[in-house]
């Protein structure tokens, strides 16, 4: 990756660094190292706040470079900032909502006089607006996502099950260059890829705070396909994790087998409408919250408010930012005050589950621009009907 992109990034976690009085960042999550280096080591990066970034590395032995340096275990940390000159934080800050407990304690352990805090969400703030090198990723993965998709109808077969046809559709998009790994943010998330959500099993809840469930094909991964089989009258929604680039992209998009009610149509046609009222609304200084209300009112006037991001278990959110992990900031959520900023990315998904027939709607990914905002996803949004 580019130094100056690089260097970017590192510089608007330090402009958050100095407002909270922190002299250094020691990073080591692989994440945050993406983000901050570029790629996944093993090691740390110690970012101070007035010096040159320098790469502690453990594995792989091979990366040489300017402010890059060996090292065997974390205990070798003060010292090594000490033979480089480095300047000694009185507080530094560790990714204390991601490091295992033990990990976390043999860290502070190294820095006995040092005043230690949790800097997880003041990183996330960071990767929470975009630089324009990663909207240009979201961009070139939205063209390859949406390439996978439009090769949906050719892959299906009468009589599939939707775990079949989820296969290839993963194929599909591995093909297109999907990198396969669903990064997600917190301990209580796994899932493979993405989903695919057919007739009642979308209406499955889950313990997942996704938008919409599904049973799964086993209580190990208790979201997605669980082996429905696709039948006439019946919808379903693919959800894959478009990571082509290091970067979660998210599009969902609704197919049919055979035509389906009136009701159906209604309903997706809704959630179409929540979404070109909320991109008409999106600009920078708008609460995440009205976008939010925006949506609830529009499928209340419609009548579907009752089927609405589920049934039974409903999502609370309508919206959520997308980056190097699927659920980023910001939220479209009740109580979110938090203002949309330039730069900012999200995947806005409007959905409706009706029983008896299946998922309806729509998820797109969008950047938030100086005036408004840019759909990042472009593909064909109505039902398709094979």
């Amino acid at each position: 990756m580019l130094l100056p992109e690089l260097k970017q990034r590192r510089d608007k976690i330090r402009v958050l660094m100095a407002q909270q009085g922190i002299d250094a960042a020691l990073i080591t999550c692989n994440v945050n190292l993406i983000y901050t280096y570029g790629r996944v080591v093993s090691g740390y990066l110690y970012l101070p706040l007035n010096a040159p970034a320098h790469l502690f590395v453990k594995r792989p032995n091979n990366i040489e470079g300017e402010h890059i340096h060996p090292i065997g275990k974390p205990e070798q940390l003060l010292d090594l900032l000490k033979e480089f000159q480095l300047p000694l934080p009185s507080t530094l800050m560790l990714e204390g909502d991601e490091l295992p407990y033990t990990e976390y304690i043999r860290l502070a352990a190294c820095f006995p006089d040092v005043s230690l805090v949790n800097g997880t969400p003041l990183i996330r703030q960071a990767r929470s607006t975009k630089t324009p090198l990663e909207i240009e990723l979201f961009r070139r993965s939205g063209i390859a996502h949406a390439k996978a998709y439009e090769q949906i109808p050719a892959v299906y077969s009468p009589g599939m099950t939707d775990r079949q046809l989820s296969i290839e559709i993963e194929r599909l998009m591995r093909l297109e260059g999907c990198l396969g790994i669903f990064r997600i943010f917190g301990r209580s998330m796994e899932i493979f890829m993405g989903s695919l959500l057919a007739g009642d099993n979308a209406v499955a809840p889950s313990p997942y705070d996704f938008a919409l469930g599904g049973e799964g094909a086993d209580p190990s991964i208790p979201v997605g396909a669980n082996g429905t089989v696709l039948e006439t009258g019946q919808s379903f929604m693919v959800d894959m994790g478009g990571n082509f680039y290091g970067y979660m992209g998210d599009m969902s998009r609704v197919f049919s087998i055979g035509k389906l009610s009136e009701k159906a149509y209604a309903a997706h046609q809704t959630c179409l409408e929540v979404q070109d009222e909320i991109a008409e609304k999106t600009k920078p200084g708008v609460v995440c919250e009205e976008l939010y209300n925006t949506a609830l009112n529009v499928v209340t006037k419609a009548g579907f408010v009752d089927y609405f991001m589920g049934v039974g278990q409903k999502a609370k959110f309508i919206g959520h930012g997308i980056g190097l992990e699927i659920n980023e900031m910001p939220v479209l959520a009740p109580r979110m005050k938090q203002e949309l900023e330039p730069g900012m990315v999200f995947a806005l998904e409007p959905k409706i589950v009706l029983p008896g027939v299946g998922p309806l709607g729509v998820e797109n990914s969008w950047v938030v621009t100086a005036d408004g905002v840019e759909k990042l996803t472009i593909c064909k949004e109505e039902i398709i009907e094979l």
